[in-house]
C-alpha cells in the first residue's frame, strides 16, 4: 500500500476519488436501464425500436442477468493478468462505447452489440472498483466499514440522479410534442447523456488517478505468485464449514425470489407505470423513468438509519435479529409492496384500457416498501456471506450469491411479458403471494439456520 495515498486520519484522497468515479458509472447504468425497456417496446415512429414485449423482456432480462455473471470473469482477469485499475479502466471505456452505440442503434444487431459492450464493461468494472475501496485499509482498520457505507451512499447518488437527468432528456427535452401529446421520445439522447456521464468519470480517472491512487489497485506479480502458492495448500472443508456452505446455498434460493420481484422496477413496473399509472401531478406529467430514482433516494435516507438500528439491536442482551429472520422480513415487506400494486390494478378494474389510470400513490407506496425490504435483505445477505464463507472458497461462495442475484434479475426481466398477457392484478397478486409466502417460510426455518450459521464472534 502506497504511503503517499494513506493518511492517519479521515479517509485517503484516493478513496474519495474512487467513490466519485462510482457516481458516474452508476449514473450511466441506471440512466441507461431506466430507459432501456421503454426504448425497446416503443414504436419506431415514436423514437423506440418497436419490439414486441416478449422479445424486449427476453433481451432485457438476459442483459441484466449477464451484468451479475460477468463480474466473476472481471475479477479473474484483474487478479491474474491486468490488475484492478487497468481492468476497471478498460471496463469504463467499454461502458461508454456501449451506451453510445445505443444512441445510434436502429437494428437488433446493433442493439445486441451495444448490450454486449455494456455487459462486458460492467463485468470488468463492478468487482474491481469495489475491491479497490478495501485496498486502502488494513483489515483491522476501524475506518474500513465506514468507508464501504460512504461508498454505498455514492453509489445511490449516481443511481438517484440518473433517471431524473436521463429521463428528463429523453421524455422532456428531446421529446417532440403536439400540444400535450408526445409524438416522439428522445430515448437515444438519454443514452447519449449516460454515455457522456461515463466519459466524464473516465477523464477524471485519467487526470487524477496516478496522483491520488498511487500503487493501489495495480497488478503485483509477486502477490499473485504468493496467492497461487497459498491456494495450492488449501485444507479440505471441516464439518462446520460444510454446514455454512449449505446455509449460503439454501438462502440463495430465497435471494432469487427476492430479486426476481425487486428488479421488476426496470421491467414490469416500468411498463405498468408508463401505461396505467396517472403520472400527472399538478399539471406536470412525471416521466416514467423518474420513478426509478425513488429507491436510491430512500436508500440514502434509510441506509444509515437501519445501520444504526441494527447496531443498537446487537447490543441487546438477546442480540440482534437473526440473519435468516431479517431476510424473511425483507421478503414479506417486499410482498406488501406488490400487494399495493395489486391494489392499483384493482382500482383500475384490471382493465387493459390505457385511458383508465391508477393513483400514483400506489406506486410510491410500493417503491417505499421495496426499499425497506431491501434494507432487511441485501446488505444483511452480503455481510452474511463474507462472514460464513470458508476462506478457501470465499470467492466461489460470493459467486453463488451473485449467481442467485443474476437469476433473479432474469426472472424479473421476463415478468414484463406476463403483465401484458396476464394482466397487472394476476402478476402482482402472484408475486405478492410468492414473496410473502417465502418470507414466512424463511422466518419459520430461521432457528434451523441459526444452528448451522455459527459465526466466529458467537
Amino acid at each position: 500500500m502506497s504511503e503517499a495515498v494513506i493518511k492517519k486520519k479521515g479517509h485517503p484522497a484516493g478513496f474519495w476519488l474512487v467513490s466519485t468515479l462510482q457516481i458516474f458509472e452508476r449514473f450511466n447504468y441506471y440512466g441507461m436501464r431506466g430507459l432501456l425497456m421503454l426504448f425497446l417496446t416503443t414504436t419506431a415512429i415514436k423514437g423506440g425500436l418497436g419490439l414486441d414485449t416478449v422479445t424486449a423482456a427476453t433481451i432485457y432480462s438476459t442483459f441484466t442477468m449477464s451484468a451479475y455473471f460477468i463480474p466473476l470473469l472481471g475479477g479473474y482477469i484483474a487478479d491474474s493478468f491486468l490488475g484492478k485499475r487497468n481492468t476497471f479502466f478498460i471496463g469504463s471505456i467499454l461502458i461508454a462505447i456501449g451506451t453510445f452505440m445505443l444512441f445510434i442503434t436502429n437494428t437488433k444487431t446493433m442493439l445486441y452489440g451495444a448490450l454486449f459492450f455494456l455487459a462486458m464493461g460492467n463485468g470488468l468494472w463492478k468487482p474491481n472498483i469495489t475491491s479497490i475501496v478495501g485496498d486502502f485499509y488494513d483489515n483491522n482498520d476501524p475506518r474500513k466499514d465506514g468507508a464501504y457505507s460512504i461508498f454505498y451512499t455514492f453509489i445511490n447518488m449516481g443511481a438517484f440522479l440518473a433517471p431524473l437527468i436521463c429521463g428528463a432528456v429523453a421524455e422532456k427535452m428531446f421529446a417532440e410534442t403536439n400540444g400535450t401529446e408526445i409524438i416522439s421520445y428522445g430515448y437515444r439522447y438519454g443514452f447519449l447523456t449516460a454515455s457522456i456521464g461515463m466519459l466524464i468519470g473516465t477523464v477524471i480517472y485519467i487526470l487524477l488517478g496516478k496522483k491520488y491512487l498511487g500503487d493501489v489497485g495495480k497488478y503485483d506479480a509477486s502477490k499473485k505468485q504468493a496467492k497461487d502458492l497459498n491456494n495450492s495448500q488449501k485444507q479440505p472443508l471441516t464439518k462446520d464449514e460444510k454446514k455454512r456452505v449449505f446455509a449460503i446455498c439454501a438462502l440463495s434460493f430465497f435471494v432469487v425470489v427476492f430479486w426476481a420481484a425487486f428488479e421488476q422496477a426496470g421491467s414490469s413496473l416500468t411498463i405498468y407505470t408508463n401505461d396505467y399509472i396517472n403520472r400527472n401531478v399538478g399539471g406536470f406529467e412525471v416521466p416514467t423513468s423518474w420513478f426509478q430514482s425513488i429507491n436510491p433516494f430512500l436508500c440514502m435516507v434509510l441506509g444509515p438509519i437501519f445501520a444504526m438500528w441494527f447496531v443498537k439491536l446487537s447490543k441487546r442482551e438477546k442480540g440482534d435479529i437473526p440473519t435468516a429472520t431479517k431476510m424473511g422480513y425483507g421478503l414479506i415487506i417486499l410482498g406488501i409492496g406488490f400487494g399495493l400494486m395489486a391494489g392499483a390494478a384493482l382500482q383500475r378494474g384490471n382493465s387493459t384500457d390505457i385511458a383508465i389510470k391508477a393513483n400514483i400513490l400506489w406506486l410510491f407506496g410500493a417503491y417505499t416498501m421495496h426499499t425497506v425490504g431491501e434494507m432487511f435483505l441485501s446488505p444483511v445477505g452480503l455481510s452474511m456471506v463474507s462472514k460464513l464463507a470458508p476462506k478457501q472458497i470465499a470467492a466461489v461462495m460470493m459467486g453463488v450469491w451473485l449467481f442467485a442475484t443474476g437469476v433473479g434479475n432474469y426472472i424479473a426481466g421476463m415478468s414484463a411479458a406476463f403483465v401484458e398477457s396476464w394482466g397487472g392484478l394476476q402478476v402482482f397478486g402472484l408475486v405478492t403471494a410468492i414473496t410473502i409466502g417465502s418470507g414466512i417460510l424463511l422466518c419459520a426455518l430461521s432457528p434451523m439456520f441459526q444452528k448451522i450459521m455459527v459465526l466466529d464472534n458467537e
